[in-house]
């Protein structure tokens, strides 16, 4: 039998070295000083499943039909509470960002396939978030797509700005703008008068969704565009900046409070992913414009639909608040993965232009050429993208924290391991019929 493979931890720096340990962690203070000395990695994890990138298949999903595919949303956030579980019990147990664990595994060969896919699939993200913040700006303050574009990179200006002030500062401003957001789909809720009857049968499931083959489109869209790849390494990354004991006690201590933090977070990404696909019910099904599926059509209509005026201003506001999230997160993510697998080096400020670049170029490039028509389908382009790369971090992860050589007594049990291989498998299954019907239609 082979030599299991262990951690090579004297060969690489900690993840994210400058904030690494930098929030003191209370060890004998109440639960409630704890739960908050914790709070906040679970938030930038949340981020990802509320970006652009997951509104299209909720408002598509609404006005087709009603609130069937409430369930489908409750599934893929359960899924994604397992997973990002996972994520974070793999950086406190072992010190090690989930890039980072795959390169002490795989021969470098393989960890250097895995970094392209990985890079490819952030990039891929930070294309939907900046449409997306791009879209926001046209539609509040009529500014031209593609120089809407181009402001979205100020966002790296800030994110250095704020880790340099210390890291919670940055999930300041993130809970902040999950706050917004939150608000915003709070009062459109209020405004659509939804039927709480009709939404409490939608969390049901409904074997409907399987002999639709169109609902079912639309269902798996919605679950390929929730677990993002990119989340799974940035929560293994992000748990660490606690300073907790670094003994049996003190990682079962962080374990419990940062899979606390993370599935309270994610209760709030599934209440703001629930409410767009119930605004979408509530207004543009229950009027009959079941051709509505763009984030533009949307905004167009709801303030008519409804008969309030600032109705379709608090939408934007909420897509501009995603984008601006998205894109502050998965800038860091960029900055793990390229450390954790390559073990190289960058001055933050060239790290984070070169990941915004990368995000930009293509979309200045085809708002130039076809303007929104065409940034629509590079959104679309990009979601495909993501469920390529999903699998790649989910096997490993799972993989990973089921090897009692590299996690010891903190190993997942049987019946995690179990669930976990089949989440993967599932998640792998539905995003190939994905991909397959994507090209397929066209």
């Amino acid at each position: 039998m082979a030599t299991p493979i262990v951690w090579r931890s004297d060969r690489q720096a900690p993840s994210l070295p400058e904030v690494h340990k930098s929030i003191p962690v209370p060890q004998t203070a109440s639960i409630l000083k704890k739960l908050l000395a914790f709070a906040g990695p679970g938030y930038l994890v949340a981020v990802g499943y509320m970006d652009p990138g997951n509104w299209a298949t909720d408002i598509a999903g609404g006005a087709l039909y009603n609130y069937t595919l409430l369930c489908v949303i409750l599934l893929s956030n359960l899924m994604a509470m397992l997973l990002q579980a996972l994520s974070a019990k793999l950086g406190i147990v072992t010190g090690r960002d989930l890039a980072q664990a795959c390169r002490d595994h795989y021969s470098r060969p393989v960890s250097f396939f895995l970094w392209v896919l990985c890079e490819i699939a952030i990039a891929a993200c930070d294309l939907a978030e900046v449409i997306g913040s791009a879209i926001a700006l046209n539609l509040l303050f009529s500014i031209p797509l593609i120089w809407g574009v181009c402001i979205t990179a100020a966002d790296v200006i800030l994110l250095l700005y704020l880790q340099n002030k210390g890291f919670r500062y940055v999930e300041a401003i993130v809970i902040s703008l999950i706050v917004v957001i939150g608000t915003c789909f709070l009062t459109e809720i209020i405004l659509s008068r939804p039927d709480v009857t009709g939404i409490a049968k939608g969390f049901i499931p409904n074997f409907e969704i399987l002999k639709n083959p169109q609902m079912l489109y639309i269902a798996i869209g919605i679950l390929g565009a929730t677990v993002m790849p990119h989340n799974l390494y940035l929560h293994s990354s992000v748990v660490q900046t606690r300073n907790y004991a670094d003994t049996v006690e003190g990682k079962k201590m962080a374990v419990k409070y940062a899979t606390i933090d993370s599935t309270v977070a994610l209760f709030f990404a599934l209440f703001i992913n629930a409410a767009i696909l119930i605004v979408s019910a509530g207004v543009f099904f229950k009027t009959g414009h079941h051709e509505v599926q763009g984030i533009e059509q949307a905004y167009g209509l709801l303030t008519p639909l409804l008969g309030v005026s600032f109705a379709s201003f608090l939408f934007a506001l909420a897509l501009l608040a995603s984008g601006q999230n998205s894109t502050l997160t998965g800038t860091l993510a960029g900055q793990i993965v390229m450390e954790g697998f390559l073990n190289l080096r960058l001055h933050p400020v060239l790290r984070r232009l070169i990941t915004r670049l990368i995000a930009i170029i293509p979309a200045v490039i085809v708002t130039a050429m076809y303007g929104a028509k065409g940034t629509g389908r590079l959104l679309i382009l990009s979601q495909v993208i993501l469920s390529l790369q999903l699998s790649f971090a989910v096997f490993p992860l799972v993989m990973f924290t089921s090897n009692k050589n590299k996690m010891g007594e903190f190993a997942n049990g049987w019946v995690v391991k179990i669930i976990g291989y089949g989440v993967a498998i599932f998640i792998a299954l539905l995003n190939a019929w994905l991909l397959f019907q994507t090209f397929k239609g066209s």
